[in-house]
């Protein structure tokens, strides 16, 4: 049986009624009246319920107050990177930075924008470009770059980065429009790449972009490719032009020492003859002084002596032998083994190499020969 239907036993179960008394839907005003009285007691308020109203609204804006304010203050604590500097911003007008750390900030007044001052970005460029010869290349370019004033870099321009590609793009193009095509190709990419970064470096100055250039990067450049074929033989024979440069220098190091090694080797050796030469006059000078004495005080004996010595020299370096026939029926006994090793001897002394034979040695000699010749020169007994 539904709970509105008539009879029942004298009952209406109808849930807006309390003890048999017809009444409507529960009023609103009630119900956050009740409420305020349930926080009035909890905060300690009066036991009137008429005096209470006022005090319980007033306790639970408090607290609602005292919550929102506990929101709003931990709300405002944030951390800033290592790597990042912090742009504050007070309603919306720049006020200061803030370094790596926990910081606080009030929270719907200021702003605060992270920025990476530690990162190295990369900005690529490229396209075909007109040189100064009227070729047509196509170039690669990179540009690494930081950030160096975070506030200049936000607010300076509208985007910093497009700015400087903008930049890059008009700094190679000049720098491309005033080389020649091999330059750009070959041996010249050094000199472009460093005449772009100075170029690209004042172009950016007047702005202020707070942007700073790490370093510039040539990539690539090439022709088009209905000439491309051309260009690499062109740039092969250029490689080739280089290596025989390079071999020849090479070739010429090693020369050059080695003709200088035989020039120094060739003064020395006639430095040394010139010193035997001197030494060997003054020899010769100090042995006539100490002669010129006995040749005072004994001419013909001196003369006599000196001449015996001299054709004893002579003989010595000779394959010549004297024999005396007068007593002709004698035997003589030549010593061909000797006569021959002397004939060898002199020939090694008449060569420069042996010009400073030592005087004893050519004593021992003759002293040989001449008993040679004289145990020779005996008679012997023949059959006849």
């Amino acid at each position: 049986m539904a709970w509105n239907e008539p009879g029942n036993n004298g009952k209406n179960n109808d849930p807006w009624k309390q003890g048999g008394r017809d009444q409507g839907p529960p009023d609103l005003d009630e119900v956050f009246r009740n409420f305020g009285k349930k926080l009035g007691g909890v905060f300690g308020g009066g036991k009137s319920s008429g005096g209470n109203s006022g005090g319980g609204f007033a306790a639970a804006s408090l607290l609602i107050l005292v919550v929102a304010a506990l929101v709003w203050a931990f709300s405002g604590f944030y951390t800033i990177q290592t790597a990042e500097r912090g742009v504050i911003l007070r309603f919306g007008q720049y006020h200061s930075e803030v370094t790596a750390g926990i910081h606080w900030k009030p929270t719907f007044v200021d702003t605060v924008i992270p920025v990476d001052v530690d990162e190295v970005r990369t900005l690529r460029t490229d396209g075909f470009m007109l040189t100064q010869d009227q070729n047509l290349v196509r170039v690669t370019f990179e540009v690494q770059y930081k950030i160096l004033d975070p506030m200049l870099y936000l607010f300076s321009v509208v985007d910093a980065d497009n700015s400087l590609k903008e930049a890059t793009d008009s700094a190679l193009r000049f720098v491309i429009g005033h080389s020649i095509m091999d330059d750009v190709l070959t041996r010249g990419r050094e000199v472009v790449r460093q005449n772009t970064r100075t170029e690209l470096e004042m172009i950016m100055e007047p702005y202020k972009t707070g942007l700073s250039v790490v370093d510039v990067y040539f990539r690539d450049a090439r022709p088009p490719e209905e000439v491309r074929a051309a260009f690499d033989d062109a740039i092969s024979a250029q490689e080739d032009q280089e290596r025989f440069v390079k071999e020849a220098d090479a070739y010429a190091r090693e020369i050059e020492p080695r003709a200088r090694g035989q020039v120094n080797r060739v003064m020395q050796e006639a430095e040394a003859y010139k010193q035997q030469i001197v030494l060997k006059a003054q020899g010769e000078v100090a042995r006539f002084e100490k002669l010129l004495p006995e040749y005072i005080a004994a001419p013909k004996v001196t003369r006599d002596r000196i001449y015996l010595e001299t054709m004893e020299q002579v003989y010595s370096s000779t394959s010549k032998v004297l024999v005396d026939v007068k007593n002709g029926n004698n035997i003589m006994y030549l010593p061909l083994d000797k006569m021959l090793n002397n004939q060898g001897s002199t020939e090694q002394r008449s060569q420069p190499a042996t010009l400073s034979t030592p005087r004893t040695q050519l004593d021992s000699s003759n002293t040989e020969v001449r008993q040679n010749t004289a145990r020779g020169s005996e008679p012997r007994t023949g059959r006849g």
